[in-house]
Order: structure tokens, then sequence, then C-alpha cells
């Protein structure tokens, strides 16, 4: 059952693996009297996954998904980078996406979260006016990916993740957002820099030459040394070394 989990069936018994949502709300099964406890202590920091047989809960798996140790820092340097606000969307239980949300800091997290209701909070945000990137790397996040301004993908993600996304980034840090938002600014910056250089310089050498204060042939001496030096400039990286090894 896509975005929820599986079912199936054992030994003419219904068994059923999944999000609390698919396995409590959707398909209405009870935890066994008597268990209630021991299941409110669940910890918060796992991801759970819910077996049940039968409509009744059998097991609960918990899956040990620690962060990055640069998660934090990241998030703080994207924030540094002009990205007004984060956003977590997650399929695991409100707690664990709590716990995540609190250590790394978001601005915003959404549990429990299915793939179109990634799509649509996208929808929302750019009918809002917001320029949205969504980051994702599996078959869930196509719809999301799809509709956001930029796709960014991860390259060990899912292939339809990668087909769909505008960008494709390393998997090993999550500084690649922080670079490959350092350098989408400094190519922007140098876009327009060179752009206001280049109308500048040859309305001052119409109006020099106009007036008759530059001859022909000087304009067009300085309008190629100019088009060389820009030519030039823009060979050189956009970002400074240390950036790049960052």
């Amino acid at each position: 059952v896509v975005a929820h989990g599986i079912s199936s069936t054992v030994e003419g018994k219904k068994v059923i693996i999944g999000s609390a949502h698919f396995v409590f709300e959707d398909e209405g099964c009870v935890i066994p009297e008597g268990e209630e406890a021991k299941f409110n202590a669940l910890p918060a920091e796992y991801s759970h996954l819910y077996l049940c047989i039968s409509g009744v809960l059998a097991a609960v798996i918990c899956i040990s998904d620690p962060l990055r140790k640069e998660a934090k820092d990241a998030i703080r340097a994207l924030h540094a980078c002009g990205i007004k606000k984060v956003v977590m969307m997650t399929g695991d239980n409100r707690k664990t996406a709590e716990a995540v949300a609190a250590e790394v800091g978001v601005d915003e997290f959404y549990a429990e979260v299915l793939p179109e209701d990634k799509a649509n909070f996208i929808r929302r945000e750019k009918e809002m006016g917001r320029t949205v990137i969504m980051v994702g790397d599996g078959v869930n996040d196509s719809p999301a990916l799809s509709e956001a301004s930029v796709g960014v993908a991860i390259n060990t993600g899912a292939a339809i993740a990668r087909e769909i996304a505008d960008i494709t980034v390393a998997a090993g840090d999550l500084y690649e957002l922080v670079t490959l938002r350092q350098l989408s600014a400094a190519l922007m910056a140098r876009i327009h820099r060179n752009y206001r250089f280049i109308v500048g310089f040859n309305l001052m050498l119409i109006l020099l030459g106009v007036g008759g204060i530059i001859q022909p042939t000087t304009s067009a001496l300085l309008h190629n040394m100019s088009t060389l030096g820009i030519s030039l400039k823009s060979m050189t990286d956009l970002l400074p070394e240390k950036a790049e090894e960052e």
C-alpha cells in the first residue's frame, strides 16, 4: 500500500505492517489489553513500524536512523544563505518528527504526511508567491519534487526521483545544499554585475562617440578590451577556495 505499509496473509490471518496512521486509523487495529503503558513508553528517538496480526498489535519495530552530525550546522548555514524557512516533512510519527525537528532547528515540521500532502504543501506555498526548493530521495518524494520550483534529488535515492528533479547532489554531506545555494547566488550576482557593466560601458562609448570625443576606432578598441576583460573575469571560480573546501 503506497506510502502506508504492507498488507498480506500468513496462515490464513491478515498481517499488516506500516505506519501508525495505516495500522490504527485506516485498518482499525488495536493495542492488546494491558499493553498500553508499554506502547506509550516507546522511545521517541526511533522511527516506528507497527506489525498487526488479525487486527491486534503484535510487535513494534524501532528503527534507529541517527541524524547526520552536520545537519544542525547545515540548516543554520542555509538560513545564513538567505533561505527564510526550512520545513521538514516526514511519514514518521509525530513524536519522532518532533524530537528530530527540535534537535536540528527546522522552522516547521509535518509528520505522518503522504506523498500528496507534500505536493499540496508546496503548491500552497507557491500560490503565496514563495519560491520552494524540495529536497528528496524516494519514490514518495517524486510528486513534491515535480511540483517544486526547484527539485533537488540525492544521488543515492530512487531513480525516478533523480529523473524528475532539476538538480542531483551527492549524499555524503548536507553542506552540498549550502554550496549549491552559494553557487547559484554567486552566479546570479555575476550575471547582473556583468550586465550592468556592459550596458553602462557601451552607453558611455556611444555618447562619447556621438559627442565627437573619441574616434570610432578607439571606441571599438575599448569595447573589445572590455569584452575580453569580462570574459576572463567570468572564467574565474564563483566561490573562494576556502568555501569550496568546506
